[in-house]
Order: structure tokens, then C-alpha cells, then sequence
């Protein structure tokens, strides 16, 4: 499967390819984490990554442990863009 690229903070490379959105819920779907991501322009699509990915971009969030991620500003570029 291929996966999506999502970091928490601003990328520091290419970063005309990265695009900004805001995650509106996490999920589990065959065994992946899809995350839903609103984008600048009001549309939801999803992101699809690894739990170990999924962990990374979370705990580099500014929110405490058992704070969720939802509403938090993220970078992301869909696979194949």
C-alpha cells in the first residue's frame, strides 16, 4: 500500500510541495491510520499512514498526552503529488 506524507511541524525542504490543513479525526481502516485532514480550502480528504507515523506526527504536536490531535494544524502531500 502506499502511504501518504504528514509531519506536525512546517517541512524545511520542497516546501512548495506541502500543503497545510487542520486534522478533524484519526481511524483505523485494514490495519492502517487514516488521518482526515480539512484543507485550506474547506475540502476533507484522507490521509492515509503507518501507526508508526501516525505516533511520530502526534507526539510532535503542541498537546499534552491525553490531549487528541483533532483541530491541530498539520503539513501533508498526498501520495503521487
Amino acid at each position: 500500500m502506499d502511504h501518504d506524507r504528514i509531519h506536525a511541524r512546517k517541512p524545511s525542504h520542497d516546501i512548495e510541495r506541502w500543503s497545510t490543513g487542520t486534522i478533524e479525526a484519526l481511524d483505523e481502516v485494514d490495519g492502517h491510520c487514516v488521518v482526515r485532514v480539512r484543507t485550506a480550502e474547506g475540502e476533507s480528504i484522507d490521509l492515509t499512514v503507518t501507526f508508526a507515523i501516525r505516533d511520530l506526527f502526534v507526539s510532535r504536536l503542541d498537546i499534552g498526552e491525553s490531549e487528541s490531535p483533532v483541530g491541530e494544524r498539520v503539513w501533508y502531500r498526498k501520495r503521487g503529488e
